[in-house]
């Protein structure tokens, strides 16, 4: 499985994409590059309430502080959006999760322009919980 790239690139591959198209389709391979998640990550506790698809998120603290995360969606493009606010959370502890504004980063993406209201929700919904998950860790 391909590796997640880091926020630098992701910003780069992104604004190499030529059109909204293309950016979807790179968004859809990010969502492909996640590990898949156990059935048993696949459950009520870990449902993150909110969005119109069904998205699951786990979030493990490592033994240097790091925070892990692991989730899927039911919908392509879904995942993908997972794995994009993965890659703006990769290498953080609980502290910096909460104290990371991950806004300005969809704003150089132009993401939340290009998203229908319910995904732009959904994704609000995701980085809440993300968020609330990590201040009740540090």
């Amino acid at each position: 499985m391909a590796e997640l790239p880091d926020k630098e690139r992701l910003l780069r591959n992104f604004t190499r994409c030529a059109n909204w198209e293309e950016k979807y389709l790179y968004i859809i391979e990010l969502g492909q590059r996640l590990p898949a998640l156990s059935e048993q990550a696949h459950s009520a506790e870990n449902t993150i309430q909110g969005c119109q698809s069904q998205v699951w998120i786990v979030m493990q603290q490592n033994e240097s502080g790091i925070i892990e995360l692991q989730g899927d969606s039911d919908a392509a493009i879904v995942k993908g959006l997972i794995a994009v606010v993965f890659i703006l959370y990769q290498q953080m502890t609980a502290q910096d999760i909460v104290a990371f504004d991950v806004r300005p980063w969809f704003e150089k993406m132009a993401l939340a322009q290009h998203l229908t209201p319910s995904r732009s929700q959904g994704l609000e919904a995701m980085i809440r919980a993300i968020r609330n998950k990590a201040a009740n860790i540090s």
